[in-house]
């Protein structure tokens, strides 16, 4: 293992997210985005498989066995935790590892907006960040529950699998609840929550309809949950939520979702001009408009409404990218290669601004 945690120091110090290790290939890091090969010894059959016999929990070591895959949190003393996905491909034992900071960064270390602690500070209803894989949402929703901890005397309940961020208790009492530790699982944890007196819920990531069912009688009852999904816009988070369950339940969890849902925050990580990466954010609020596209059910037009809801803390990602180039923070490159449509940003960039959001709400 002495080699094994010398790579987990190298990458920490090198200021990698993520690391990858396969049977007979080079060790990887993912730096700033960018996969890159480091000199280490190749890993072995025998090498990986005695990392793996080590370093997975005695409560993953079933299902290990079982799926052949298996999440978990890995501590290394004086380094670091690192959120841990071991799995097969052809045969062999894999890993992949994201280091997770021990100190939750603050909004303004992120990069992240004011209007944000605003949804943290929401008496009760749902707060999703949504986004694809590894763009950061984990942090951002850990940020959010940091900014609780030290503003407000609550009690938050977390459901993670594994789990990241470890919090100190501040203003806050915090419970954080691993699946398979501390919990058989999301939906066993989910239907004893409740009971055990939270005002806040942070729930690791959305799965399925009875993690979401659970969400929406919480925020009914009057509490406050965060979650995370896998979406690539605001609007489409609505649509994701709704294919969970069956069609003929759809209407009702849609009616649901206009009095629980608080807002989706949708991030994309964006290369800065001078190094590193910085978030661009597409919120959407649950605002009269928003209300009453969802009770029509004319999911069509909430890109529309989140365009020109400006006033009220919303922005597409156009709309975040173009600002970014506008502080100095990203290329105008950069920024059109990551926008939803390039195109309109491109004719923003000259001063061209269409009205075109206004005409499909109208």
């Amino acid at each position: 293992m002495e080699i094994f945690h010398r790579i987990l120091h190298a990458a920490v110090d090198g200021g990698a997210s993520d690391i990858h290790i396969k049977v007979d290939g080079p060790v990887i890091f993912r730096i700033n985005g960018e996969l890159v090969i480091i000199e280490a010894p190749r890993p072995t059959k025998e090498w990986v498989r005695e990392v793996v016999e080590k370093m997975v929990p005695p409560h993953a070591q079933s299902r290990l066995e079982k799926d052949r895959e298996v999440d978990f949190s890995y501590y290394l003393p004086d380094v670091g935790r690192f959120r841990t996905n071991v799995f097969q491909e052809t045969g062999e034992w894999c890993i992949a590892m994201r280091y997770v900071k021990v100190t939750v960064p603050t909004f303004e270390e992120l990069g992240l907006l004011p209007v944000l602690k605003k949804l943290a500070e929401a008496p009760r209803g749902i707060v999703l960040v949504s986004g694809t894989t590894g763009c950061g949402k984990s942090t951002t929703l850990a940020a959010m529950v940091e900014h609780i901890n030290s503003t407000q005397k609550r009690h938050i309940i977390t459901l993670e699998d594994p789990i990241e961020y470890v919090f100190e208790d501040n203003e806050c009492v915090i419970e954080q609840r691993e699946i398979g530790l501390d919990t058989a699982s999301f939906a066993m944890g989910l239907k004893h929550i409740l009971r055990q007196d939270p005002d806040i819920i942070m729930i690791g990531e959305m799965r399925d309809s009875i993690s979401f069912m659970a969400a929406i009688n919480a925020a009914d009852t009057g509490h406050l949950v965060f979650s995370t999904l896998h979406t690539t816009t605001a609007s489409q988070a609505i649509g994701r939520i709704l294919d969970f369950f069956k069609p003929d339940e759809r209407d009702q969890v849609r009616r649901q979702l206009v009095g629980t849902l608080r807002s989706v925050i949708c991030q994309r990580m964006v290369g800065k001009a001078g190094g590193g990466v910085i978030p661009a954010l597409e919120i959407l609020i649950n605002t009269p408009t928003v209300r009453k596209l969802l009770e029509e059910n004319r999911l069509e037009k909430l890109s529309a409404a989140i365009e020109t809801g400006v006033d009220d803390g919303m922005q597409t990602f156009n709309q975040a990218l173009f600002n970014l180039v506008k502080e100095g923070k990203v290329t105008e490159k950069e920024a059109l290669n990551k926008a939803t449509n390039p195109q309109a940003l491109e004719m923003n960039f000259k001063g061209i601004f269409l009205d075109e959001a206004r005409r499909i709400l109208s």
